[in-house]
């Protein structure tokens, strides 16, 4: 018997012969079927645990090393993943039991608590400092800088100019280490907030609020980028809802401080707009001390996990990694942070031009026009309802904390049902129909408390829509690249959304607001016929994709299964146990296959 061969690459398996004698791959493919990042087939236990469970307990892997002389020879035979072949004839290997469930389970849970609360808590500062601007007007921000209504206009339209014209530095998660990156940008926005509170005139105070929007605009678009380093796509959109939620829960949270900061201001020696930016300001910079030691730059370097712990979490993202990793082995480019490399300027622009990225965008734009408009504008709104200035800080914060209670669940049960345009879609059109109840409710003069109600769907809708859109946007990429520069497109466009949005509640429209309520009723309900349109391409896609794979498994890049967001497990069992089955004869086909070379 001749001395067995690396095990070939599993497209070639699905046919049941041999195939070629090289085991590697010009480019990673992923189907519904193999969606390993070095193909290998998924097996049938796998397929029952979900996707995302990866050879758990005690599956034996080898891990081969090769000489400097042999490289060459060796990096066919090699899997920078470590995946499973047979034993290599005059090799020494080492088995070892990747991990347990309890040992993933322990990890998640220690990167939920280390990782994405501290994410969240960066976060809710930094939308503290763009949004709390708000309430400062009413504190009295405009009567003593002499403020018309055109010039507060235009310093929340300055925030988002240079925010949109920056948010390009979301790349930059890929080419500076994110635990330097990260703290210069805290304690970059914490101190241009805190200036903030020493302003004498518009030209100062417009000058801090455009650098402001440089500062976060570095942060903010990317965290669900560098969130993808550590959790699969399955899981990202929970993590990503935990950020997200961090904005009504600032918003909630500097109402209730405004009010409080108001009330001791009043006859103070500082006037109460001055004391309010100082006070949410300066808390920034402090953290950004402690960001230096705690955000890692990968999973691989986070130091409060254990080393077992490192490898676990390493190791459990393998199947989502890009071959190109391997790649940048050869060329002797790997070092620990894999991640710090230079750009694949070809992914880049394949990414420009995917329309699908475009369709998320324009979601995104019609988001943020209620998304940046609301925070901003609502003491000002409550205020025109007749209630006093200390009343309407008071009243802004229950809304967003029922979004914060709303954000968090909505993304949890999206990854479980492994769906995104069903949420959207229902989501959008709750903030649609809350937008809408405000209108009305001010162009037929209904009391105030229908319209402050009607405050509760419309914000809860929106925060939800847009953590879901966020993480569709980032689950049909498969590649650092890709999932960059779709994020970058995706708050390019949709940024420009606040542009609109500020500028739709001027003093001439109170105290009923009700062409800037309609504007957003129907940008919201635009966002759910969007999702709607997306969904459709993508299916679409995915059926072409099953049709092509089915007939061959050669050369081109089909990416991963795009996530059409659709299908609930409620209504698809068969649709479910479908792909098991024929997964189960794979694996045995390709089980048969490798014991007929053996044999030979």
């Amino acid at each position: 018997m001749s001395a067995p061969r690396p095990a070939t690459h599993p497209m070639q398996s699905h046919s049941g012969s041999a195939g070629s004698s090289s085991g590697s791959a010009s480019s990673a493919r992923f189907t519904p079927h193999t969606d390993s990042e070095d193909g290998r087939e998924i097996t049938l236990s796998e397929r029952i645990r979900g996707d995302h469970d990866r050879q758990l307990g005690a599956s034996q892997y080898d891990e081969n090393s090769a000489s400097e002389e042999d490289e060459e020879d060796e990096e066919d035979d090699m899997q920078l993943t470590s995946s499973p072949t047979r034993p290599l004839a005059g090799r020494q290997q080492q088995s070892y039991e990747l991990y347990s469930p309890d040992e993933e389970k322990a990890v998640l849970k220690r990167l939920d608590r280390r990782l994405v609360l501290f994410i969240a808590l960066l976060y809710m500062l930094s939308f503290l400092d763009r949004s709390n601007i708000g309430n400062a007007k009413v504190a009295g921000l405009s009567r003593d800088l002499s403020l018309s209504s055109s010039q507060y206009e235009m310093l929340l339209t300055v925030f988002y100019i240079t925010y949109i014209l920056f948010e390009w530095m979301t790349l930059l998660y890929r080419v500076f280490p994110p635990h330097i990156y990260i703290s210069l940008c805290v304690l970059s926005w914490g101190l241009l907030a805190s200036l903030q509170s020493i302003a004498t005139s518009f030209s100062s105070l417009l000058v801090l609020r455009a650098l402001l929007g440089i500062s976060e605009a570095a942060f903010g678009p990317g965290v669900p980028f560098y969130l993808s380093f550590f959790f699969r796509r399955d899981e990202l959109a929970l993590r990503t809802g935990l950020f997200i939620s961090a904005a009504p829960l600032a918003t909630s949270f500097a109402s209730t401080l405004a009010w409080l900061i108001t009330k001791l201001g009043e006859g103070g020696p500082i006037a109460p707009w001055r004391l309010l930016f100082l006070v949410e300001g300066f808390p920034s910079i402090f953290v950004a001390v402690y960001a230096w030691s705690i955000i890692p730059d990968g999973p691989d370097t986070a130091g409060w996990l254990s080393p077992r712990q490192r490898e676990v979490a390493t190791l459990r993202l393998r199947s989502e990694r890009e071959v190109r990793v391997a790649e940048d082995d050869k060329k002797g480019s790997r070092s620990r942070h894999v991640r710090m490399r230079a750009l694949d300027l070809r992914e880049v622009l394949q990414t420009l031009a995917d329309s699908k990225c475009y369709l998320t965008a324009l979601m995104f734009f019609s988001c943020n026009v209620a998304f940046s408009s609301l925070p901003v504008f609502l003491p000002t709104i409550i205020h025109e309802m007749g209630y006093t200035a200390l009343a309407s800080q008071a009243l802004s914060a229950p809304p967003y904390f029922v979004s914060f209670l709303i954000v968090i669940p909505t993304a949890k049960l999206s990854d479980k049902l492994r769906s995104r345009s069903t949420f959207v879609i229902f989501h959008a059109f709750v903030a649609g129909t809350g937008y809408a109840s405000m209108a009305l409710a001010g162009y037929f003069r209904f009391s105030p408390l229908w319209r402050y109600f009607a405050i509760y769907p419309a914000a809860a809708g929106f925060f939800s829509a847009i953590t879901i859109i966020i993480t569709w946007t980032i689950n049909n990429q498969d590649s650092d690249e890709k999932k960059g520069t779709g994020v970058a497109m995706l708050n390019i466009i949709g940024q420009c959304g606040p542009l609109v949005g500020t500028r739709l509640y001027p003093d001439s429209d109170k105290p009923y607001y009700v062409r800037g309520m309609a504007v957003c009723a129907g940008f919201m309900l635009a966002v759910g016929l969007l999702a709607v349109v997306l969904r459709w391409v993508l299916q679409r896609e995915n059926a072409k994709g099953r049709r092509r794979d089915k007939d061959e498994f050669g050369d081109g890049e089909d990416g991963i299964p795009l996530v059409e967001g659709g299908e609930l497990l409620a209504l698809g069992s068969i649709k479910i146990a479908a792909p098991v089955i024929e997964t189960a004869i794979r694996h045995h086909a390709s089980i048969c296959t490798i014991l007929t070379q053996t044999k030979s």
